[in-house]
């Protein structure tokens, strides 16, 4: 990768998180931090407006804005693979907020790209194990997670076949075996606790603040299960 190839993903890489590190963008170009410091400078003496805190990183001041940026060939083709996985894994909301996505991607290729999308389409398969466990609350339990709101659910368990009503505060999700997991404080058993999104019968979001747990680590929680 030339410099002005990396400098450009660079900017990319700054405007895709609030904070960005000189350690993230060394290791994503396999460059050293001397490098990555230049190239930062090298941005600011072109108008780019980059802030940077010690000890913290760097950042795209407010208002700042790339023009429309156009997909290389691997980058688009990606999107198939990512396409195939949404498909089969299960939750209905993830697989609508994806599907809108690739529209607006698809409308900006160019036409030979799009026909190469439509046929690695028709040539990409994932022979998945078991069947879709379906669910349709991901991008709920998302919205609650980055909003820090409580939600209210109505949740069928799995080993007691029991039909509970339980106010959560979503801290984070995984996927294991075909089906979507939710960990969330549980107001109801006064400790975190995991639901099967595919258990969930109903769900209604609040606007009511976490109350019990503001400083979950998702590193922390699995780690715990080791010792």
């Amino acid at each position: 990768m030339n410099r002005l190839t990396r400098i450009t993903a660079i900017l990319i890489q700054l405007q895709s998180k609030k904070v960005v590190t000189a350690k993230e963008i060394a290791e994503r170009f396999e460059i050293s931090l001397r490098t990555v410091y230049r190239d930062i400078k090298t941005l600011q003496e072109a108008g780019v407006p980059i802030g940077s805190e010690n000890g913290v990183g760097y950042f795209i001041v407010d208002g700042y804005r790339l023009p429309p940026i156009s997909l290389t060939e691997e980058e688009a083709n990606s999107l198939i693979a990512s396409e195939i996985f949404i498909k089969n894994q299960g939750d209905k909301s993830l697989s609508k907020n994806f599907n809108s996505l690739l529209f607006k991607i698809k409308a900006t290729l160019k036409n030979f790209q799009k026909d190469n999308l439509e046929l690695l389409s028709n040539r990409t398969i994932n022979f998945r194990k078991g069947d879709i466990i379906e669910s349709n609350w991901l991008s709920d339990i998302q919205n609650a997670i980055s909003a820090k709101t409580q939600v209210n659910i109505s949740y069928n368990s799995l080993y007691k076949e029991e039909l509970t009503k339980r106010n959560i505060e979503p801290q984070a999700i995984y996927f294991t075996n075909n089906v979507w997991i939710v960990i969330a404080f549980c107001h109801l058993r006064d400790e975190l606790r995991e639901f099967r999104l595919d258990r969930i019968i109903h769900l209604n979001s609040t606007l009511l603040p976490f109350e019990k747990q503001n400083d979950f680590s998702l590193q922390e929680y699995f780690e715990s299960f080791q010792t």
